[in-house]
């Protein structure tokens, strides 16, 4: 990082005039403070094409907005709700090192651990960490000894003499759908108790007037508790800033007199709100998303902002390293593969990936693949494809598996699977598979292996990835298997040996394999 050194110099110049000093509160002792947050931004440290807008996003242009905001506020809070690992090729390769330059260069006052945080080992968390110049928070997972994974659980900012506590959360549920390997040591407690023991820490130890909670937990009525769940069981927040379920709002969702906010994914927008304090308590609250960059059709829709002449070339540098590692074209794409869809139907995108999986490991005579919908994560363009395209779609460092199960756990696979629609565990599955989901039910139907139903007393083989193989997103099941054979062979690799082996221009078409019935 010594070669950013002069930069970030000179970035923290620019920014230094919101950390020098704090005006004397006004008269009538109202004091307004500004709140900027991000959440879900999933490895997006730069602007990206996300197909419908051109450069829209990217920690550069945010900076812009952020140094608008300080120049018209006198206190202003920079917060992401977790989940900045991730995503695009250009921070995975560096386990999300531009990421956290790029905040540090922004001058982020906290960010909370979300569940894709855990991704990797742990001493990747703790490099991230290291080269955070900013605390992680996370009031609610501890090694088993008690320490805190994050850095802290909570932290105290004064503003004009108004002291404001922001705590961290992240869901109980990374239990499951974090990287097993890692979570297994990890104690997540609940939510709620934790919130509670926070708000009375902040609220009568450390004399805060205003408590945020900065959570990672999910906005959508399929988490729970999610943040709903925390605003109607806690009081004494003041704000709840939340992350996980990438959701769009335009107003703040009011739940028990706490305002929630969210703000989209990947970066496309950024919250805005104003909290006003007046004789110590919070007296008002609005807010806004502002979206960064976008357009339609080439011309311009909202907001518009420059890219941060100095944290763009910073950030640029990455994407251009990896960009000669990855241009190789492997295929061709007769047309778009979407993935909008991959958590709730079957999919061209989750098709493709899963037979490549069944290609790859037919020497041992697998009988399907199956893959979960949140590991696939992103559409393939139509056009050349390209190393780097794959690595979008599959940035999990997950290699395939094949798996041995009894016939009587592979029915309890698909009962499991009927109840994940919407969720990142929801299955995607390679030839040799077809079955009705009947919603209603709440049940996989006419499951045919082969062409028969399930017999409880064979044992068939099962191609997968290794997250899932060792129980994540809620595979429990799969711990009970026979035998295990790792390929040592990424998914991403897989795919690239498919499309390659078909030589063809790969067309999206959606098999019929999964029906879906309300």
């Amino acid at each position: 990082m010594k070669r950013f050194g002069l930069i970030l110099a000179a970035v923290a110049a620019i920014f230094a005039v919101a950390c020098v000093s704090q005006p004397a509160a006004p008269a009538g002792g109202e004091v307004t403070i500004a709140v900027l947050h991000v959440n879900d931004t999933h490895g997006h440290p730069i602007a990206y094409n996300n197909g419908s807008n051109i450069a829209v996003g990217g920690l550069p242009a945010m900076a812009m907005l952020v140094g608008q905001t300080r120049a018209e506020y006198d206190n202003v809070l920079v917060l992401d709700a977790g989940d900045y690992n991730t995503g695009l090729s250009e921070s995975n390769f560096f386990k999300a090192e531009p990421d956290i330059v790029g905040r540090n260069m922004i001058g982020f006052d906290a960010v909370a651990l979300g569940n894709h945080e855990f991704d990797n080992e742990l001493s990747v968390l703790k490099t991230q960490m290291d080269l955070a110049e900013f605390p992680m928070l996370a009031a609610n997972v501890k090694t088993k000894d008690g320490a805190y994974v994050a850095d802290a659980p909570y932290i105290v900012k004064t503003f004009q003499g108004v002291k404001v506590g922001i705590f961290g959360l992240i869901t109980k549920e990374t239990e499951t759908v974090g990287n097993p390997a890692i979570v297994k040591d990890l104690v997540f407690e609940d939510e709620i108790e934790t919130a509670k023991e926070m708000v009375k820490v902040l609220r009568e130890k450390e004399k805060v007037q205003v408590v945020i909670a900065l959570v990672h937990l999910g906005m959508d009525d399929v988490y729970s508790p999610g943040s709903k769940g925390l605003a109607a069981a806690v009081s004494g927040i003041d704000l709840i800033v939340d992350g996980h379920s990438h959701t769009y709002i335009t107003e703040p969702v009011v739940v028990n007199g706490t305002p929630i906010v969210q703000a989209n994914q990947w970066g496309m927008y950024v919250g805005k709100g104003v909290l006003t304090v007046k004789d110590g308590k919070v007296a008002g609250f609005t807010w806004e998303p502002v979206s960064i960059n976008h357009n339609k059709k080439g011309e311009p829709v909202g907001p518009q902002f420059e890219q941060h002449p100095l944290i763009q070339p910073v950030l640029s540098d990455y994407a251009d390293r990896v960009e000669g590692l990855l241009k190789e074209k492997i295929g061709v794409a007769a047309d778009t593969f979407p993935n909008a869809m991959t958590r709730k139907a079957e999919t061209a995108i989750g098709d493709l990936v899963t037979d490549a999986m069944k290609y790859v490991t037919a020497a041992q005579g697998v009988d399907f693949a199956m893959n979960n919908g949140g590991g696939i994560r992103a559409d393939l363009p139509a056009g050349d494809i390209t190393k780097k395209s794959v690595f979008t779609v599959l940035p999990f460092d997950n290699s395939v598996t094949v798996i041995k199960l009894k016939g009587v756990d592979v029915q309890a696979m698909f009962d499991y699977i009927a109840t994940t629609i919407g969720k990142g565990a929801f299955a995607q599955m390679s030839d040799g598979v077809s079955y009705t989901i009947n919603v209603a039910a709440g049940k996989c139907e006419n499951v045919l292996i082969g062409g028969k139903p399930i017999d409880p007393a064979k044992v068939y083989t099962i191609a997968t990835n290794s997250y899932l193989a060792d129980g994540g997103d809620g595979y429990a099941m799969f711990k009970n298997q026979l035998n295990r054979y790792e390929t040592s062979m990424f998914q991403r690799d897989a795919l690239i040996q498919y499309v390659q082996k078909l030589g063809k221009a790969v067309v999206p078409e959606v098999k019929g394999r999964i029906k879906i019935v309300e």
